[in-house]
């Protein structure tokens, strides 16, 4: 079994493949709304995609580490780098072009 990176910071850049980080709160409407939507793609993509919810009243040192002002906000990262961001709620179809749009050519394919 594959022990966990000690912090957020190190999984995306350890991950072996890219990470979409879902930074969400509990009181957040439209979060609620998108959570179903980014747990889709994360089945649809398991074998290229680690997705990661990251509640911000929860781990506010992460979200202001990345200067998450608003959730929801998903973020593509590649070995410590983030590729792309989208803050608000979007449908399936336009996160998935804003991946394939940011994807890192040496990442497993989406």
């Amino acid at each position: 079994m594959a022990s966990l990176p000690a912090s957020f910071e190190d999984l995306i850049r350890s991950a072996e493949r890219p990470v979409l980080a879902d930074f969400y709160a509990e009181w957040c409407g439209p979060c609620k709304v998108v959570s179903p939507v980014v747990e889709s793609l994360a089945r649809a993509h398991k074998s290229s995609l680690l997705v990661v919810k990251v509640d911000i009243d929860r781990k506010p040192q992460v979200a202001g580490a990345h200067e998450v002002s608003g959730v929801p906000t998903l973020a593509l990262f590649w070995k410590g780098r983030e590729l792309a961001r989208l803050t608000g709620a979007y449908p399936r179809e336009r996160i998935e072009a804003e991946l394939r749009k940011a994807w890192p050519a040496d990442a497993p394919a989406l």
